[in-house]
């Protein structure tokens, strides 16, 4: 299985996970009188709509180059990404503001069942974001980790409503009164900024993906290693690496012996090429620019 597949295969279970979730915390969170689980299933609601569009960016970036799209279509993959992290921040700001108006409107205590419910989805939304996310950090993608991340947020909102609901529950027991019921609401608003949060932090690393910035010496390394070790390089002047779906496109200046010819100088960096994609197998294009090189010569 290819790794858009993998990607593709974890936004679909996702996809299923969270429909069953939203329409379970709805109708517990309507009955059970919280408005932190009709929250929760609000963000479960955008968690299959993420999910969709990590499906369709993945598959579009899977999609092989063509005379209208040269360098491929890998750059749908961090638009998917872009998209899961604003309608992250866009869910934390609607739950934001309905959790103010629940606040400030009076209404009675949660019913104590729906902790029962909060317990199982919160066990399920933590597996399933554990798994998605290692998908997606094998197979490269952002996307896939962006998804992973709505996950999480999903299991945040619901141990936020956990903690906010027990608040409402045990205060109204040992002090009465009506002032606790919006315990969970706080616990709603709460959750809010933490979606927040992550909504940004996915959205940068997105922006990051569009832009093209270097990726970190973890992958940059051991490309540069590559290419030193194959004989007759002398050196590497330039080496550009950014990333376009799952995979990496490389540019290398290689500074090798002037007097060689222009046969000699093709070959090896046909060899400089091979060697890097042998050893990054994420790395889908390599240039290489060959240059003379006038330094000391490498033992």
């Amino acid at each position: 299985m290819s790794e858009h597949q993998r990607g593709i295969r974890a936004a679909q279970t996702g996809m299923v996970v969270n429909a069953a979730l939203a329409g379970v915390k709805l109708v517990a969170g309507l009955v059970g009188n919280t408005y932190a689980l009709v929250a929760d299933a609000v963000e479960s609601g955008a968690d299959v709509l993420a999910s969709l569009l990590v499906w369709g960016g993945l598959a579009l970036a899977a999609q092989p180059a063509d005379e209208d799209h040269p360098y491929g279509h890998g750059k749908a993959e961090a638009l998917a990404a872009a998209a899961v992290s604003i309608m992250l921040l866009a869910a934390a700001a609607g739950i934001a503001v309905e959790a103010v108006r629940e606040i400030r409107t009076p209404h009675t205590v949660p019913a104590p069942w729906t902790l029962a419910v909060l317990v199982a989805v919160m066990a399920v939304k933590w597996t399933l974001s554990r798994r998605v996310h290692a998908v997606g950090s094998e197979v490269g993608s952002t996307a896939v980790k962006a998804d992973a991340q709505h996950h999480l947020s999903d299991a945040i909102t619901s141990a936020a409503a956990f903690v906010g609901i027990s608040l409402a529950l045990v205060g109204s027991r040992l002090w009465g009164g009506g002032g606790w019921a919006a315990a969970d609401d706080w616990a709603a608003l709460l959750a809010s900024a933490v979606i927040a949060f992550n909504g940004v932090s996915m959205l940068r690393a997105a922006t990051h993906d569009l832009m093209d910035r270097m990726p970190g010496t973890d992958v940059v390394g051991p490309i540069r290693t590559t290419a030193l070790n194959v004989p007759g390089v002398a050196a590497i002047e330039k080496l550009h690496v950014r990333k376009a779906g799952t995979a990496y496109r490389v540019t290398v200046h290689v500074q090798a012996d002037g007097a060689m010819s222009l046969e000699e100088a093709h070959s090896l960096g046909g060899r400089v090429k091979h060697a890097i994609c042998a050893g990054s197998p994420r790395v889908n294009y390599v240039l290489v620019h060959m240059e003379p090189y006038h330094g000391a010569r490498r033992p």
